[in-house]
């Protein structure tokens, strides 16, 4: 399905999400786009429901379930922000969520994830196999799995962020999206063919997790150890092959940044733009702020993923 996945798929996905997902905000900020040298518009999906960006593919996914699918429930698995997403649309939608989590993912994105009604299974991301207990659980209790990237709804459902980013702004230059398994910037770039054809779509990814950048060189899926990042929403391993069917074919570059490019770019949103952003959500942001990818004297969008960070790992980020 995902070699037929266009812009009309995300339209659908904004029509199925609308009125559940929060239309975010646009910022911008005249100290940005100094420091840039460009026009910055950030699309704020730390203000979305749960948090991240996460909340429209998951919603938009559970939107499409058969009477027997709600019956048995959804189960999938996550580090955190897709947990939650599925947690609360699952809840939502008034079906069973099971979600599998590692042992040390963020205690905020856990507590999160149980209050919001979400069954939580714990498993040891450097020795077990999420995907493996995830398909192996769904078969044992009948649910159905949606992964938190790896799936067709799931990527037209965070699509309709920049959606909305470019019916806010206009067209763009180009686009700065966070790369982790690949939803939001697939989808980001079925929107852009859509709204923006001639804008370039460029993912960013943490310097230790390059495996989008090196699949998209290579022109496969490259496969890498579990990165050591401070950006725990792209700490997979792959990308997924629903996503880099779309990625390959849309995406323009994959660029990376250092865990002291986020840092910093947490600061300036703390301070000069008074937001909580988690380091997954500054990749974006870091590419314009850092130049890793040269957006002088261009209008830059640039997706902010997500806020969900504990705020006593943000203190010791930020103040050290």
């Amino acid at each position: 399905m995902t070699n037929t996945l266009q812009y009309s798929d995300v339209e659908q996905a904004a029509a199925r999400i609308a009125g559940a997902a929060h239309r975010t905000p646009v910022l911008s900020s005249t100290t940005a786009n100094a420091r840039a040298g460009a026009q910055l518009f950030f699309k704020c999906e730390n203000y979305q429901r749960m948090g991240a960006f996460k909340f429209r593919g998951a919603y938009n996914a559970i939107a499409r379930f058969t009477d027997a699918q709600r019956a048995a429930g959804v189960l999938t698995f996550s580090s955190g922000n897709h947990a939650q997403a599925i947690a609360l649309s699952a809840r939502l939608a008034g079906i069973r969520a099971t979600i599998i989590m590692p042992k040390d993912a963020p205690a905020l994105k856990v507590q999160a994830t149980k209050e919001y009604g979400g069954e939580v299974i714990f498993y040891d991301r450097y020795t077990e196999n999420r995907e493996e207990i995830g398909r192996r659980l769904a078969e044992e209790r009948g649910m159905t799995l949606i992964p938190p990237y790896d799936h067709p709804d799931v990527i037209c459902g965070q699509g309709t962020a920049a959606k909305e980013l470019f019916e806010e702004v206009g067209e763009l230059d180009v686009l700065l999206v966070p790369l982790g398994g690949g939803g939001l910037l697939a989808g980001s770039a079925l929107a852009a063919m859509g709204l923006s054809p001639s804008c370039k779509v460029i993912g960013v990814e943490p310097e230790a997790g390059n495996d989008g950048q090196q699949s998209l060189r290579k022109g496969e899926i490259v496969h890498i150890g579990v990165p050591d990042t401070i950006a725990d929403g792209a700490m997979v391993t792959h990308i997924g092959e629903h996503n880099f069917e779309v990625i390959r074919r849309r995406v323009d570059d994959i660029v990376t940044v250092s865990d002291a490019q986020l840092v910093d770019t947490m600061k300036f949103f703390a301070e000069r733009m008074k937001m909580v952003v988690e380091p997954t959500g500054c990749l974006g942001a870091a590419a314009a702020l850092h130049g890793a990818y040269p957006v002088t004297g261009k209008r830059v969008g640039i997706l902010i993923s997500g806020g969900n960070v504990d705020l006593s790992r943000f203190a010791q980020l930020v103040g050290g």
